[in-house]
């Protein structure tokens, strides 16, 4: 079971935790305002009210106990550049960092950060290919080049196999995967069979993949 400290609680922070719950993380959350500690509660396996650019308050956690380290603040970026840099003198194994910008991520790779997240970056790309994409109904970007789109079983498709359909030869993309009455199977072999209303969890470069749905839907 991994061991989580959680630092800033607002909304990027609460969702953070709710999913580490899920996942059954253990987690302790530390935010400077009561209020946000106590709504994470129910969430968490243990939390403080502190202020995280407090050198000896963040030592009394004791960061190397924990696997890692996430730095959610979102409104003030000189405390979580503070609180990065710190986690990093005090020995925290791996460090997350929120950042809005490529500068900001720079500074905070600078100050010690393993890792840095872009929520609002990602979500806005997420929300523009999705309400620009009637064919596309989740994406998950893999690199600059490559991502994992699930995409409706295209009519021409239907009640035919991978392999009849030669898809990988055909269209340079795989299928990973198929949700089949809202449930997702991953054994997929070149002869399983594609239905009308089910998707397809299929990973290939970016473009290759749009061109090909916006072509077939």
């Amino acid at each position: 079971m991994k061991s989580v400290l959680l630092i800033g609680l607002g909304r990027f922070g609460k969702h953070i935790a709710m999913s580490l719950n899920r996942l059954g993380a253990q987690v302790m959350a530390v935010d400077s305002v009561e209020a946000r500690i106590n709504e994470v509660l129910p969430y968490v396996t243990s939390a403080q009210i502190g202020d995280s650019t407090n050198a000896f308050f963040l030592e009394s956690l004791g960061i190397r106990n924990y696997d890692a380290c996430i730095v959610a603040i979102g409104g003030d970026f000189q405390s979580s550049l503070e609180t990065t840099s710190l986690l990093k003198e005090l020995g925290a194994k791996h460090v997350i960092s929120r950042a809005s910008r490529d500068v900001q991520a720079k500074f905070l790779l600078r100050s010690g950060a393993d890792e840095i997240v872009y929520p609002e970056m990602q979500i806005a790309k997420w929300t523009a290919i999705r309400c620009t994409s009637d064919y596309i109904l989740d994406y998950v970007e893999l690199d600059d080049e490559h991502a994992m789109f699930e995409v409706p079983v295209p009519h021409g498709w239907s009640d035919r196999t991978i392999r009849q359909l030669d898809i990988r030869k055909k269209y340079g993309f795989s299928v990973m995967g198929i949700r089949h009455g809202g449930k997702l199977e991953l054994s997929v072999s070149p002869d399983s069979v594609l239905l009308s209303g089910d998707t397809l969890l299929v990973l290939g470069r970016n473009k290759e993949l749009q061109k090909c749905f916006r072509t077939l839907k």
